[in-house]
């Protein structure tokens, strides 16, 4: 009897199997040795790092769209629009030429009063709104802060470059006052562009500084406006620094802002230069920046979980 070949071999019930009753297993995935050494190490930032000053610059973009969206939303849905920037000086302007160059009839000298409170008033303006935007500037990102990580000096830094805009129609403003009362200009002008990063870094300094404190600690919003009001009256915006006594100017010097207004008076009027006034305004600034971006960069660890 002939016989299939392969399947007597295999026994009675080998014919009935189907030729694939038992499936292949999937292969198992291939792993690839680890390296040595990490690519990627992740480490808490040191505290006494201050400032991290590459990764700043890689993250410019994320600034200059911060400043745009900060002086997008401060005019939306205004009648006005950019015209307050202009406006909130001259009002105060007004208020002060009344009360302060007619009333009290304080003495400027040959400048009219009206000149000598408006170009105090243009810069003092930048650094109130400038500190006032910037240290709330954290709390007002909270949707970013609690989601993405960035540095977080670019928050403040944002907010003071987006007042500087406010600082230029300003500027502006006064320019044609200059020109209506028949101001000259002179070599004093080459000092303008110290002074206006002085103005700036001073208040970056403050901002960033009372920024992270309000992250913590929420009295700070309610506490700047009465604060800003009183360092108005310390910072020679209404009275000249020749009135107060010399055994009490020294007291000006401690304001940095009182150098700031000096100065840029002197720059704009060709008055003589402070530089005692503006060698204390400098560097009290450069020591209110470095102990500013030193508290900013040891609590901003903590900012997601508290803000």
């Amino acid at each position: 009897m002939l016989t299939k070949p392969g399947i007597d071999a295999l026994g009675p019930n080998a014919a009935s199997a189907p030729p694939d009753a038992s499936p292949t297993p999937p292969a198992l995935p291939r792993y690839e040795a680890l390296p040595d050494a990490p690519l990627v190490t992740i480490e808490p930032g040191k505290s006494w790092s201050a400032l991290d000053l590459r990764e700043l610059w890689d993250y410019r973009e994320l600034l200059y769209f911060l400043i745009w969206r900060d002086v997008k939303v401060r005019y939306k849905q205004t009648v006005l629009g950019a015209a307050w920037a202009v406006l909130q000086p001259l009002f105060m302007m007004a208020l002060f030429s009344l009360l302060f160059g007619r009333v009290a009839g304080i003495d400027t000298g040959a400048v009219p009063y009206p000149l000598f409170a408006f170009v105090g008033l243009v810069p003092w303006t930048f650094f109130a709104n400038a500190v006032t935007t910037s240290s709330n500037s954290l709390v007002s990102s909270t949707h970013l802060i609690s989601k993405v990580y960035f540095p977080r000096l670019l928050v403040p830094a944002g907010a003071v470059a987006a007042c500087l805009f406010d600082f230029a129609l300003s500027f502006l403003a006064l320019l044609g006052m200059l020109v209506y009362y028949r101001v000259s200009p002179t070599a004093n002008l080459l000092m303008l562009p110290a002074l206006v990063a002085l103005m700036a870094g001073f208040a970056l300094g403050v901002g960033m500084w009372l920024s992270s404190l309000n992250v913590k600690y929420r009295d700070v919003r309610f506490v700047l406006p009465f604060l800003i009001q009183l360092w108005l009256f310390a910072s020679s915006v209404i009275l000249p620094s020749s009135a107060v006594p010399e055994r009490l100017r020294w007291l000006l010097y401690l304001n940095p802002m009182s150098g700031v207004v000096e100065g840029f008076r002197s720059a704009l009027l060709g008055l003589p230069f402070d530089w005692r006034a503006i060698g204390v305004a400098a560097t009290a600034t450069a020591v209110v920046l470095v102990y500013a971006a030193y508290s900013f960069r040891r609590t901003e660890r903590s900012f997601a979980d508290i803000i």
